[in-house]
This record gives C-alpha cells, sequence and structure tokens, in this order.
C-alpha cells in the first residue's frame, strides 16, 4: 500500500469512527403499531359515552342497581357488528350512510331519517353543554351560561378552522379522559359478587319504567349519529390520503383495511361498554345502594357522589363529564353536519377548507348554535335528555335496517358485500332494538 493510498485509509478509518454509521430503522413495537390502526373506531366508541349517556348509565345504575350490569357484555358484540358494518359502508363506497342512500333509495326516507337526526343531535348537544357547564361550577363555581358558551363555541370554531389531521389527534387524546370513570370505581364499596352476576345473569322486569330504561340505554349504546359518523369519517380518511381509494375503484389491500377496521372498531367498542359499565356498577354501588334513584342527568350523580363516595369521587366523575363532552359535541354537530350534506350532495368534510364546503359548515355550525341556544329558552334541554335517549332507540331501527341493505347490495358494495356472522350479528342488533321498542310500546299501552 503506497503512503497516499494509507493516508486515505486512515483518515477513512478516523472519519468512520467519528461519524459513525446510523443503525438501521426498528421496527416499531406491537404496541405502537396497534395505537396506530386506532382512529375513527375509538372516537366513536368513546363519543357514545356522551355527558347524556353517562347521565343515562348513572339513571339505570342509581334506579336499578347491579341488576342492569348484564346490558353491556349483552351490547357489545351487537354495537361492534354494526359499526363495523358502518366502517365498510364509508370505506368501500367513498360516501357515507346518507350518501349512499341518496343515490339508491328515495328520498322522502332519507329525509324523515335525516330531520330526526339532526332534531335528537341538537337536543343531545344543548344536553352535553348544560352537563358540561354543571360539571365546571362543581369544580370551580362562576357562571354556568358562561361555560355553555365557551364550550360551545370553541368545541364549533375547532371543527371548522382546525387542520383535519391536528383535529383528529385532539379527539384520540380526548378518549382518555374517559378513565377517570374508572378511577371513581376505587372510590364506590362495590360488591364485586353482585356486580359479576348482574353482569353474566339477566335480570328482565315486564313494567314500562324498566323497558324505556333498557331502550333508553340501547339508545344510548346504540346511537343513529355514531352510524354515521364512522361511515362518513372512513370516507373522509380515504379522501385526504393520496394512497387511499374507494375499495371499489381500487380493491387491492382490501383484507388488511378490512383487518383495521376491525381492530379499531372492537377496541372502540370495548373501551365505551367497559366506561359504560364502570358508570352503571359505580351508580349501582353508591347511589343505588344508599336510596337515590332520582338521578336523572350526570352532573347530579357527580354531585350526589360527595357525600356517599367522598369529593374525589366527585371531582372525578366531574372531570370525565368536560372531557367526553369535549369529544362528543364535534361528533354530534359533525354528523348531523355529514347526513344532511351527503344526503343533498354537498360537498362535505371536516379536511375541506370552509370556503370549500360553505353549506357542510354551516349545518354544522346551525346544529352546535341551536344546541348552545336551547340552554337559554324555557325548555329544558336536560328534561327532554332522557327521551331524547329514547327517540335514538327507536330512530335507529329504521337506520339500522338501511344500513344493513345497503352492505348487502351488489351494485354499490361490488364484491365487498357483507356476509357471514358480521351480516347474521348486523342483523340480530337490528332485531334486538326493534324488540326492545315494540315492547316498551306495548308496556306503556298496557
Amino acid at each position: 500500500m503506497t503512503q497516499h493510498a494509507r493516508s486515505d485509509y486512515q483518515a477513512g478509518r478516523a472519519g468512520a469512527h467519528r461519524h459513525p454509521a446510523p443503525p438501521p430503522a426498528q421496527e416499531p413495537s406491537r404496541v405502537r403499531r396497534f395505537l396506530k390502526t386506532l382512529g375513527p373506531g375509538l372516537v366513536t366508541g368513546a363519543s357514545d359515552d356522551d355527558p347524556s349517556g353517562i347521565g343515562t348509565y348513572s339513571q339505570a345504575g342509581a334506579q336499578l342497581g347491579y341488576g342492569i350490569g348484564w346490558t353491556m357484555p349483552l351490547t357489545f358484540p351487537l354495537m361492534a357488528a354494526i359499526q363495523e358494518v358502518s366502517a365498510r359502508v364509508g370505506r368501500v363506497t367513498g360516501h357515507g350512510i346518507a350518501g349512499n342512500a341518496s343515490r339508491h333509495y328515495s328520498p322522502a326516507v332519507l329525509n324523515l331519517v335525516v330531520v330526526l337526526l339532526f332534531v335528537a343531535n341538537t337536543i343531545n348537544i344543548g344536553a352535553d353543554l348544560a352537563a358540561m357547564a354543571d360539571a365546571l361550577k362543581l369544580l370551580i363555581g362562576g357562571p354556568g351560561f358562561l361555560y355553555v358558551l365557551v364550550f360551545g363555541i370553541s368545541s364549533t370554531l375547532a371543527q371548522i378552522f382546525l387542520d383535519y389531521r391536528r383535529y383528529s389527534a385532539v379527539l384520540k387524546w380526548l378518549t382518555l379522559s374517559l378513565f377517570a370513570y374508572v378511577a371513581a370505581l376505587g372510590f364506590a364499596k362495590v360488591h364485586w359478587s353482585e356486580a359479576i352476576m348482574g353482569v353474566l345473569l339477566p335480570r328482565i322486569e315486564w313494567s314500562s319504567g324498566f323497558l324505556t330504561t333498557l331502550v333508553a340505554i340501547l339508545g344510548t349504546t346504540i346511537s343513529p349519529y355514531l352510524f354515521f359518523w364512522q361511515a362518513s369519517q372512513e370516507a373522509e380518511d380515504q379522501r385526504v390520503d393520496p394512497r387511499k381509494h374507494p375499495l371499489v375503484a381500487h380493491p387491492a389491500g382490501a383484507a388488511s383495511e378490512f383487518h383495521r377496521i376491525r381492530t379499531d372498531t372492537v377496541a372502540g367498542m370495548a373501551f365505551s361498554n367497559l366506561i359504560a359499565l364502570s358508570i352503571i356498577i359505580t351508580a349501582a354501588a353508591t347511589l343505588h345502594a344508599s336510596g337515590r334513584t332520582d338521578i336523572a342527568t350526570s352532573s347530579q350523580a357527580a354531585e350526589a357522589l360527595r357525600p356517599i363516595a367522598g369529593a374525589f369521587a366527585e371531582y372525578i366523575f366531574a372531570i370525565g363529564i368536560i372531557g367526553t363532552g369535549m369529544l362528543a359535541v364535534p361528533v354530534l354537530a359533525g354528523s348531523a353536519a355529514y347526513a344532511i350534506g351527503e344526503g343533498r350532495r354537498w360537498r362535505v368534510g371536516l379536511a375541506r377548507k370552509p370556503r370549500e364546503a360553505i353549506a357542510f359548515y354551516a349545518t354544522l355550525a346551525l346544529s352546535a348554535g341551536l344546541g348552545i341556544a336551547l340552554n337559554f329558552t324555557p325548555i329544558s334541554p336536560i328534561a327532554a335528555l332522557y327521551w331524547s335517549a329514547v327517540i335514538n332507540g327507536v330512530l335507529a331501527v329504521p337506520v339500522m335496517v338501511l344500513l344493513m341493505l345497503i352492505s348487502a347490495r351488489h351494485d354499490i358494495m361490488d364484491k365487498f358485500v357483507v356476509t357471514g356472522p358480521l351480516r347474521w350479528l348486523g342483523w340480530l342488533s337490528t332485531a334486538a332494538m326493534a324488540v326492545c321498542v315494540v315492547a316498551m310500546g306495548v308496556a306503556a299501552v298496557l
């Protein structure tokens, strides 16, 4: 080796010593891969436990005790199935439920469903904002009407002006607030043997009050706005990702997409049911055990916990109400806007700039604005909340029938029509909701 070559060799070794080669890129861990699959399903499941839902679950636990816990494991496969069908329709076709219905069904049916959805969602928004304001008053005091305005306006502006990807990430992080209800269990003296028996052994009463509560639980757990939201979000995600296209046009990768949807949906619905069951058990162990069966709202439940489980339990409950409200209000307003916008063939989507989808954002703002305004009228959204959940239960039946019919049509879904166990679970979910609604009506007449 010449002296010049030796110098170059030594310099190269020194340079390599000073700047070592970068290590090979590591594969993301299994946990990180799982977390990346979570999206519309997780947000949909978490938003199901909104302040109105918390009020319904608290009321059920306060009135019926541990014996109503069986509704959660029963509804889990049903809600997971119907939400997965919704997600598949959105991912396969590139349109939400209303978008597909407007192209293949009579507009009269869709218009009736959409109007009822808009009304129910608006009442829910008003009630959720009232519950959030009451919860913040429990924590820091102050004027509730001001908190209604702050929560309502801030969530609406965030939907309209925040970048879609950033906003989606915010919604995912907000789901962590629901762990407050798991923490609340630590302050309740739970008789776990009775709680487990209540989960495993159904107890059914033939009474108007029991059946109305049952329909309210199902209407809160399996809500029409969740179907519209998840289907539209799947369509939205493929619109903003240049690598994705509707599967009817580009079927490559369908198996991995369906696996992602199932993982996301099952995780989201399991999380939702875990939180709902935690609320029912907490209410049963505290409120029902002490004879407090007159709970009507989530904020009343939080306040009632203070003398029974301590101030800290009350604060945890209140914090959870605020967090899940910030998650649910955008979903309620957004699902109404998606349903109306897709039904009218407007340009829709939270990823679009406001000037690109004026009618869509105007509908979203109108729903949120009316929800805010309800809190300043003689009509109490809290008083209407329980019956709003019942309306959701009744409305869910025709929406679920429509969804299942769409998912089975080859001219809509092409070769990706929903078949097998998922199809039968979807129809079973629809039938269960219909039976509960009919039973409630019969019991009310008798």
